[in-house]
């Protein structure tokens, strides 16, 4: 069963998510602010926590900042009443993985909470799962179904780093400084050859495609099922 906690000055509304969660077998845990929250993780182990931006003492960005400074690696949902573009990149920006507006719809709101939950699960055992295709990391295979895909470790570290952050651009220069390493002569053609060889290698599976950025470099995007 997964700890939750749920960081929120507003006590109805509090009250309400930690209801809901309990309702759906997970094990909620309180706090008013940012302040209450650090010292709930001291007592207990916390799986994931939502928490509001404004509150009293400490808010929901400044709670991130000082989560993310000592290496928890938590998941981190924001809720505010706050909907514009400059509230949600300072809400990605501090550390949060997920932002949603209030009012809250609480179906959503679990639907969230499982997707975040699962992906953490998949990146402590370094696991990415999308659909059928699953990229194990600790293994270095590729596999869809019970199709082997036989990468080489270049190809698969490449692959891995793409979709390890879908619709993140990276530039061809920090995929070589990250794959190839900083004291490295490979040049940009070398990215692009290996991105070559994974999408050839790669043609029967759709359930991702690495997307080429004119001049800068590549990203994956995940195509979402059903």
């Amino acid at each position: 069963m997964f700890n939750i906690l749920v960081v929120e000055d507003d006590k109805n509304l509090r009250k309400l998510i930690t209801t809901c969660l309990k309702k759906n077998n997970y094990t909620p845990f309180e706090a008013n602010d940012g302040e209450e929250a650090l010292d709930m993780l001291d007592k207990h182990f916390i799986n994931l926590i939502i928490s509001d931006v404004m509150m009293p003492k400490m808010d929901g960005f400044e709670l991130i900042k000082e989560l993310r400074m000592s290496e928890y690696k938590l998941p981190i949902l924001l809720i505010t009443a706050k909907d514009s573009i400059n509230d949600k990149k300072e809400g990605f920006l501090s550390g949060a993985d997920d932002y949603m507006v209030k009012p809250i719809n609480l179906e959503k709101l679990l639907l969230r909470v499982k997707v975040l939950l699962r992906r953490a699960k998949s990146a402590n055992e370094r696991i990415i799962k999308i659909g059928d295709f699953v990229l194990n990391y600790n293994q270095m295979s590729a596999t869809k179904n019970d199709k082997i895909y036989y990468l080489a470790q270049k190809e698969f570290m490449l692959l891995y780093k793409l979709l390890s952050t879908p619709n993140t651009i990276f530039t061809r220069q920090e995929l070589i400084e990250e794959i190839w390493g900083l004291d490295s002569q490979s040049d940009y053609r070398t990215v692009d050859v290996h991105i070559k060889r994974i999408r050839d290698k790669m043609q029967d599976v759709d359930e991702f495609e690495i997307v080429s950025i004119r001049g800068i470099g590549y990203k994956s995007i995940i195509h979402e099922k059903g």
